[in-house]
């Protein structure tokens, strides 16, 4: 039996995290969502991400503007901006767990991800570092991600899942994946696999040298 683990980035969205939330809660399901800083500058969407804490979900950090990877941008210390302000936020949703997912530029793992500046930050705050081992591309492919995620559950032991509470029309079809993936024999889980936590509670588990932009 596999274990799925799922996440939603980029939201919180008005039109559709309340019905991701809504289905999550009818099936008893826990995840975390890493939201984008700015938008929780809306109070709609800020109600959101609280309602989301209050029924047992975790908010993590997704950057601030979710716009130039932060191992690519030019100003270093911009980039610990992006953490900075969000974290701010975040915590206005009553979380307490530190975790951060950096921004790939469609799902890419590599050095692009983080600078020395952002590790030393996430060192600093006791903030775990969560990637992801599986990304069905919904955003891009709102009708076809279904299979592809079930391939990748199918393919690996403990699939970490990336989806977006974005208004593609993915998020449609999330229903339908959960009965597929449960029919398959998945498990769902709120844990991370290890490999995909390369800084835990601030304390690097392996070196991060792969994530890490080159000074």
């Amino acid at each position: 039996m596999s274990k799925l683990t799922l996440t939603f980035d980029n939201g919180p969205e008005p039109e559709v995290t309340p019905r991701v939330l809504d289905i999550l809660a009818r099936r008893g399901l826990k995840t975390t969502f890493f939201v984008v800083g700015q938008k929780l500058l809306d109070p709609e969407r800020m109600e959101l991400a609280i309602r989301a804490r209050e029924e047992g979900h975790r908010i993590g950090n997704h950057t601030f503007t979710h716009t130039t990877p932060l191992g690519q941008m030019e100003d270093p210390l911009a980039a610990v901006d992006e953490l900075e302000r969000t974290d701010a936020l975040v915590a206005k949703t009553g979380e307490t767990e530190k975790l951060f997912r950096p921004f790939g530029g469609g799902g890419k793992l590599g050095p692009h991800l983080l600078n020395p500046q952002v590790v030393e930050f996430l060192h600093r705050k006791a903030y775990s570092c969560v990637l992801w081992n599986a990304i069905p591309r919904d955003w891009a492919d709102p009708e076809g991600w279904v299979e592809r995620a079930l391939g990748q559950i199918a393919s690996q032991d403990h699939t970490l899942m990336v989806l977006h509470d974005l208004p593609t029309g993915a998020m449609e079809h999330l229903d339908a994946f959960l009965d597929r993936a449960e029919a398959s024999g998945a498990e769902f889980h709120n844990d991370f696999p290890q490999e995909c936590v390369p800084m835990a509670l601030g304390k690097d588990m392996v070196s991060l040298d792969p994530y890490v932009a080159a000074v």
